[in-house]
């Protein structure tokens, strides 16, 4: 039968160039995908300026809260005590160990500032860096690496927001971007002298670099000891910080482009499957067996499969190359981290395409296979049953899952948390409704039927009787446009909505006039400065950071963490984007916190009483709760004192002053005056402040955006597949009506209303099934059932689907009507 199969294929190669493209292109996604997922887990990094250290010990970036089962990850620098190095240093093999003082330290220009960091001159050792001229440094001395510095120039370096001037001892070659200091002054300047970013470990020649690695290992297990590769994630924390989102990105994302090819190459091997109902009743009238049948449709796609595959790895080889590219561009993913690509992703591809079309190969080949001579050539003239019992079955479970998924939406999701099973409830809805395609194109056809017949003529009259008898064929049609449609606009106004309803739990409460911002980071004097100024109602610090409620320990919060905010203590008339239900932030300073109403009720502290957290470094603390708020549930953040949030995040700077007038007063003069007297300060209004918060979240939702735009373009192979297939199978049916009176004229117009009928059976369904996932998201994530987001974006999508609708089946049939309807037909 494999040589049967061949034959096959040789002549009809037009029927399997569906089923080979939906598997070229289906193996690219899949394995693009695969490339993120592995480069994720590799999380490779090049060691840069620690490269001659083999050994380099760092804090843990992640916290276990007591009672979980998976840890948070911190997403500021954890560091390693001063303590620890004098252990490491005394551990068998260790030759040196070298703590590194990491720091922002920002070049002040005449007119301009470059963020820059600033290093202990002990670590130079390590890149290495080579004096070119000059001296190590000195207290008040610095070795340049900036092009067009001299020895003796004096440099203006901004730290910790404040301007110093220090005397450039030497020049030295290597890694450009990097200043080193004293080590004393690097000490002090670092903000926090018993505490190192990193150690790099030197090791005796000949040591065994794995057996000092476990000793080091076993000295504190608060600690993460890095050799080969994963040096370069000491020296860059915010990669391992990113690595989690493109591990899950990769994984979501691959997981529904392979479930959706699958989809889409099963629809297109039964679509052909189905097309060939006589060629099979012919072969079983000749004695050959169901087995005999089996195995020839099997074989054919395999032999269709397996070189599409192969094809299909060279585009999913740039495409994955080419999306990490975008998302490192976007802040998504670090763009310091190698992009990996191996057997893994390869496999990954190649083996869900070929298990989608051998799986679709069997459900096709079972109905074909199974069929008496006679039924068959019956149901060749005229598809009359809808779907077989395991159809229904595997349709009803689909159905029931986004059932469920919908009432958990709608019951229990809060928040941002509902895309967590709005998104999944899609694929059930889709995909359901798919496999009982014949049965929702019946409905959706008797739904448009009358419309359009009191719009169209004789031709349009007979496209409407054709399509109603043809109904269960038309499903065929009409799915792929249902799935376009439907995966589509669910996806797009899911991040539209989610947009929508974040930046209005910023700004709801946000009561800034005016906002200052620096990257160097501001100075501590500045906030009563600011105060000073005539007309200024409250100013407060604004630092953002990630943290961990351990005790209570029921907390809620998911694995990623609580939202902190930090701010300075006020008034009521501060401010703070808070609406106060009790206390007051006037208090808030050291070691305290203000809660969330939901969040002090649900682990059951009110004011007085007291938590204890992991803040974003790692460092535990006990905070007394000095005031509970008002807030959107699923947009809960922790409100803590500036100072406290800033000492531990990986720059320890705060970055922004947020400044409310008095009513009437304008401010912005006298702040602009300000700004001008510190250097890196600049001075924005508090359109700004949410224009950076929309940035942010539209960074987010572009990597959604990209990723859905690519399910679209593969739905939309899938629909001008099968619908060339299904108008190319009917060229004997156009040359009969063409021999019976019929002009191509009238033809075609009978083909518009068909296509017409098709594009708004299947826009009807996927709009349903968008709106099973969007209305209870829409009702948990804002204040309204109804998805936020530009109607254009709907039209668009419909508007799409129905040109790739009338495209696919007028181009194919006015290519068929230029031949003679005497001229013999080829075949399907």
């Amino acid at each position: 039968m494999m040589r049967l199969a061949v034959r096959t294929l040789r002549f009809r190669k037009g029927g399997f160039v569906a089923t080979f493209l939906a598997v070229v292109f289906g193996t690219a996604i899949v394995m693009a995908c695969g490339g993120l997922m592995e480069t994720g887990i590799r999380s490779n990094v090049a060691p840069d300026r620690l490269a001659a250290a083999p050994i380099v010990v760092t804090g843990k970036q992640s916290h276990l809260r007591p009672g979980a089962e998976d840890a948070t990850p911190l997403p500021e620098r954890v560091g390693v005590s001063s303590d620890l190095v004098t252990k490491i240093r005394s551990v068998e093999g260790v030759s040196a160990a070298i703590g590194d003082h990491t720091f922002p330290a920002a070049i002040l220009h005449d007119t301009s500032v470059t963020v820059a960091e600033g290093h202990n001159w002990s670590t130079a050792a390590l890149a290495p860096y080579r004096l070119t001229s000059g001296h190590a440094p000195t207290t008040g001395q610095v070795v340049s690496t900036t092009p067009g510095s001299r020895v003796g120039d004096r440099m203006t370096f901004l730290i910790n927001g404040e301007a110093t001037r220090f005397t450039v001892s030497g020049l030295a070659d290597g890694p450009a971007g990097h200043t080193f200091f004293d080590d004393k002054d690097a000490a002090h300047l670092s903000g926090n002298p018993a505490r190192f970013a990193d150690v790099a470990v030197l090791v005796a020649p000949g040591t065994n670099i794995d057996a000092v690695k476990d000793r080091i290992k076993a000295l504190d297990a608060n600690i993460t000891v890095r050799t080969g590769i994963d040096r370069g994630l000491a020296e860059h924390p915010d990669a391992e910080s990113q690595r989690a989102a493109l591990i899950s990105i990769a994984g979501s994302f691959g997981g529904i482009a392979a479930m959706t090819m699958m989809f889409v190459v099963a629809s297109t091997l039964a679509l052909s499957a189905q097309h060939r109902e006589r060629e099979f009743a012919l072969l079983r009238g000749i004695g050959t067996t169901p087995g005999q049948v089996r195995r020839m449709i099997l074989g054919e796609a395999l032999l269709v499969s397996l070189p599409a595959v192969l094809l299909g790895c060279v585009p999913g080889i740039f495409l994955g190359r080419f999306l990490f590219d975008q998302l490192a561009s976007h802040g998504v993913a670090s763009p310091v981290i190698e992009f990996s690509q191996g057997l893994i992703p390869f496999a990954a591809g190649a083996g869900a395409a070929v298990l989608a079309a051998i799986g679709a190969a069997v459900i096709a080949a079972r109905r074909s296979a199974k069929i008496r001579p006679v039924e068959a050539l019956l149901e060749a003239s005229l598809q009359r049953k809808w779907f077989s019992w395991v159809r229904l079955l595997f349709g009803l479970l689909f159905l029931g899952g986004g059932l469920a998924l919908l009432i958990i939406t709608a019951t229990v999701m809060t928040g941002p948390l509902a895309g967590a099973t709005a998104g999944p409830s899609v694929l059930c809805w889709a995909i359901g409704v798919a496999l009982l395609g014949p049965f929702w194109t019946k409905a959706a056809l008797l739904l448009w039927r009358w419309p359009m017949q009191a719009l169209t003529r004789v031709n349009g009259r007979l496209a409407i009787r054709n399509v109603s008898a043809r109904s269960v064929a038309m499903s065929a049609a009409v799915m792929p446009v249902m799935l376009a449609v439907g995966i589509s606009t669910a996806n797009l106004y899911m991040q539209t909505t989610q947009m929508h309803a974040a930046s209005e739990a910023f700004t709801r409460d946000l009561r800034a006039d005016a906002v200052l911002v620096s990257e160097a980071g501001l100075a501590p004097s500045l906030l009563d400065q600011v105060r000073a100024v005539p007309g200024v109602a409250s100013a407060s610090a604004f630092v953002r950071s990630t943290g961990v409620i351990d005790e209570p320990r029921n907390a809620p919060f998911d694995e990623d963490g609580a939202p902190l905010l930090g701010v300075s203590a006020q008034g009521r008339d501060g401010t703070a984007p808070v609406r106060l239900a009790a206390g007051s932030l006037a208090g808030l300073t050291g070691s305290t916190v203000a809660l969330p109403e939901h969040v002090a009720s649900k682990i059951g502290r009110g004011v007085g009483s007291t938590i204890t957290m992991t803040l974003g470094d790692g460092t535990s603390v006990t905070l007394r709760v000095v005031a509970t708020f008002a807030a959107e549930r699923g947009y809960e953040t922790i409100i803590l004192p500036a100072s406290l949030v800033a000492a531990h995040t990986t720059d320890g700077l705060t970055k922004q002053i947020l400044v409310r007038a008095t009513p009437g007063t304008d401010v912005r003069p006298a702040l602009a005056q300000l700004a001008a007297k510190h250097p890196g300060v600049q001075l924005a209004d508090r359109d700004s402040l949410v224009a950076a918060n929309a940035a942010d979240l539209q960074t987010q939702a572009w990597v959604n955006y990209m990723l859905v735009g690519m399910l679209i373009a593969y739905t939309a192979v899938a629909v001008v597949n099968t619908l060339v297939s299904s108008t190319l199978r009917r060229r004997r049916e156009f040359a009969l009506q063409r021999l019976t009176g019929s002009t191509r004229t009238q033809v075609l117009r009978m083909l518009i209303t068909e296509s017409t009928l098709v594009a708004l059976a299947g826009i009807t369904l996927g709009t349903l099934v968008a709106l099973a996932c969007l209305v209870p998201y829409s009702a948990k994530v804002s204040t309204s059932a109804v998805p936020t987001g530009p109607l254009w974006i709907y039209l668009t999508v419909i508007g799409a689907a129905a040109a790739l609708t009338l495209a696919s089946t007028l181009i194919p049939a006015t290519t068929t009507l230029r031949h003679s309807p005497t001229q013999p037909t080829p075949a399907d």
